[in-house]
């Protein structure tokens, strides 16, 4: 399973989407500005056990504003929204305000629908991702992806009923295995982030995903075989979440 992948961004995204079918149980492909959705929909065609989401990513916000209407169109018939969010880091804080208004609308829009499961990016803007959440209530369900920020926002997703994506790049960095320690066990599903997150040097693939399951065993303090059906079985239930929320 990974639940936030970029498969339309591999150089051989062909070759990957089609070995990603055949060995991986479901895969959440997330794209970054709603015509980049419609293009991948068309060339790597949508199945049971692989999704595709509309999103616009924070860090094209300034370039892609002009899609938002699109977005909000895109809302209406899709179950499933991202990526989306904020990013107050350095490079892209100049534009915060913009992503503000542009992910306050999405948002909102996923309640006005009934509620979306999204995978929301939230780097150095996790304050600002939470006040916009509660602000909505009724959005549906936040998965926060490859969550960084600090513990007491950490707690505050969880109370929150947020959910968290994390995945093996992640898990190898000190700050990533003390958050990973206290996320929720039963809201955390696997990620690859690929073609950005890497090990080694090497792209993560679809597949290896659920190789965040040995590390993350150390930080529980279980055996990796338990991890691993925990984050199936979470992985399974967000799925059904995803299907009962389902846009018509």
């Amino acid at each position: 399973m990974d639940f936030h992948c970029h498969l339309d961004l591999y150089p051989n995204a062909r070759q990957v989407y089609a070995e990603t079918l055949q060995r991986v149980e479901f895969t959440w492909l997330v794209t970054t500005s709603p015509r980049a959705f419609v293009a991948t929909s068309k060339v790597l065609q949508p199945q049971e056990r692989l999704r595709i989401s509309p999103g616009l990513h924070p860090e094209v916000a300034d370039q892609k504003q002009a899609e938002l209407p699109l977005l909000l169109e895109q809302i209406e018939h899709s179950s499933i929204v991202g990526e989306v969010g904020l990013d107050g880091s350095p490079r892209y804080r100049q534009h915060f305000e913009l992503q503000k208004r542009i992910f306050s609308a999405v948002v909102q829009r996923c309640q006005a629908k009934g509620g979306r499961v999204l995978s929301i990016h939230s780097r150095a803007a996790a304050a600002e991702v939470l006040d916009t959440l509660e602000a909505n209530e009724g959005f549906g369900i936040a998965v926060l992806h490859w969550f960084t920020d600090s513990q007491p926002l950490l707690r505050r997703a969880a109370e929150l009923g947020c959910w968290f994506s994390v995945g093996p790049a992640m898990l190898r960095t000190a700050n990533g295995r003390k958050l990973v320690a206290q996320m929720p066990r039963d809201r955390v599903v696997p990620e690859s982030d690929g073609p950005f997150a890497k090990v080694g040097g090497e792209a993560l693939l679809p597949w290896q995903a659920l190789a965040v399951s040995e590390p993350l065993g150390v930080v529980w303090e279980e055996a990796q075989v338990i991890v691993t059906e925990q984050l199936r079985e979470n992985g399974k239930h967000l799925i059904a979440r995803m299907q009962m929320d389902r846009a018509g």
